[in-house]
């Protein structure tokens, strides 16, 4: 007989009326209503170049993941304690992966980018929750990510807390690849600099070069104000310190 006492806590790691992601002992399970989203984070896994969660078991809707080692870079809203050797090893990573070949499926186009970002505009506009020179000067700010660029396979959401990172500062795995896809590089860029801006130059060391950084502010801007609808609707407040209403801010000091 198992006694209670070895039985794991389920932790709920995200919950919301799309996904909900359970923690139970070092097994995550990720469960999705729209199968889609799990057939491209298996088949992402599988072909990046930088290492991923092993997949235990997959019965739809839900996708068993066994946990990482280390510990994530940082947090959305906290201060970062990870050391500069441990950023730049996740800019390393990060170009491996975009120097990989494209995966087959379709990313989203300028067009639809630039009509989300109206969208999302006009309905903070509309309901007043932000000062209007606030959203118009980061719609014009975000206006220069909003141009060609050569598609590489990005990872699509990489925000701080999907990098994990061991005690030698290696990467040592990379969560949640539901939005991998053909795009921009500097979009995978400032999404996981996204509310640590003072870790973007640590991360270039590790990426390298060529990298404009006005248009990482601009996806700075473009991520922030497309974000906040979403975060307000699902229990989350973009106003928290240092998240996305502070990222907005800053930008009016540039």
């Amino acid at each position: 007989m198992v006694s209670m006492v070895d039985v794991p806590e389920i932790e709920v790691v995200v919950a919301h009326q799309q996904r909900a992601t359970l923690r139970v002992g070092d097994v995550f399970l990720k469960i999705d209503v729209d199968q889609a989203n799990i057939d491209v984070e298996v088949q992402a896994m599988a072909m990046a170049p930088v290492p991923t969660p092993e997949v235990l078991w997959r019965k739809p809707p839900v996708l068993a993941l066994a946990a990482l080692p280390g510990k994530a870079l940082g947090r959305l809203g906290e201060p970062s304690t990870t050391s500069s050797a441990a950023w730049a090893a996740a800019g390393a990573a990060i170009r491996k992966l975009h120097e990989a070949p494209l995966p087959p499926w379709p990313g989203r186009s300028v067009d639809e980018l630039t009509a989300r970002l109206d969208g999302e505009c006009e309905w903070l506009l509309t309901h007043g929750v932000l000062p209007a020179d606030l959203v118009l000067r980061n719609r014009e700010i975000a206006e220069a990510a909003l141009r060609p660029w050569t598609p590489v396979f990005i990872h699509g959401d990489l925000q701080v807390c999907h990098v994990f990172v061991g005690e030698g500062d290696e990467v040592t795995g990379v969560l949640d690849w539901s939005e991998a896809a053909p795009g921009d590089a500097l979009f995978d860029l400032a999404i996981l600099t996204h509310g640590h801006e003072e870790r973007l130059d640590d991360v270039l060391a590790g990426y390298g070069t060529g990298v404009d950084v006005d248009v990482i502010r601009a996806w700075w801007s473009m991520r922030s104000l497309v974000a906040i609808r979403w975060l307000s609707e699902h229990g989350y407040d973009p106003a928290t310190p240092g998240c996305e209403v502070d990222v907005l801010k800053a930008r009016m000091r540039d």
